[in-house]
């Protein structure tokens, strides 16, 4: 048995839904970690950032997954769809934390997203990924049927003007934000690569 049919192995005994359960606390975690001055001098900054990077991080991953199974034979396909909503969650948890701790007044929320353009970029971003999130349950990839596939392209927009969103945010030409940047594009690349033709060997007589 290869090492990818021990992961696989390994991973088919694994259930869903502790991982939802543990993946819902990171941002409490932080929250409180902001309270009680374990996030620096500037905690909603802090928490703003933590909770941002985590949503690109499984975002990453959820990009991740296709490439995985056709190139390494890891298959975390039953994992995309939790994946996938962590990910929505970690980035409405950091769109509630600019609206509610920093921002504080409705008046000047139009007004930011007009005015920043790293936060317009990063809200396009975010409303890309809201039928995304909407549609990933079973009863809408029932109803949608081929439109659903159509739909999730989506994804692609979305995860782009995230990184971009993170570049802008940090000014200037910063490693990390590039990093995130290149890695969304070399994973959009691979996962538009055409999987190669199955070639199946006749029968001998």
């Amino acid at each position: 048995m290869s090492l990818s049919d021990r992961i696989n192995a390994g991973l088919r005994r694994v259930p869903t839904w502790p991982l939802y359960a543990m993946g819902a606390l990171p941002p409490f975690w932080y929250f409180y970690l902001g309270l009680t001055g374990g996030l620096g001098a500037e905690p909603i900054s802090a928490l703003e950032h933590r909770l941002g990077l985590l949503g690109l991080q499984f975002l990453l991953l959820g990009l991740a997954v296709t490439p995985l199974r056709r190139f390494a034979g890891i298959n975390l396909i039953r994992f995309r769809r939790m994946i996938g909503l962590l990910a929505f969650y970690y980035i409405c948890m950091h769109l509630l934390t600019w609206l509610v701790l920093d921002i504080r007044d409705p008046a000047r929320i139009w007004a930011d997203i007009v005015k920043r353009p790293y936060i317009t970029v990063g809200m396009v971003g975010f409303l890309a990924l809201v039928p995304l999130a909407a549609t990933s349950n079973n009863a809408s990839v029932r109803k949608l049927g081929k439109r659903w596939r159509q739909l999730h392209w989506l994804v692609y927009p979305a995860v782009v003007l995230g990184a971009v969103h993170f570049v802008m945010l940090r000014k200037g030409w910063q490693i990390e934000p590039l990093v995130y940047l290149a890695a969304f594009v070399i994973l959009i690349v691979l996962r538009l690569i055409p999987r190669p033709p199955v070639v199946r060997r006749s029968a001998r007589a």
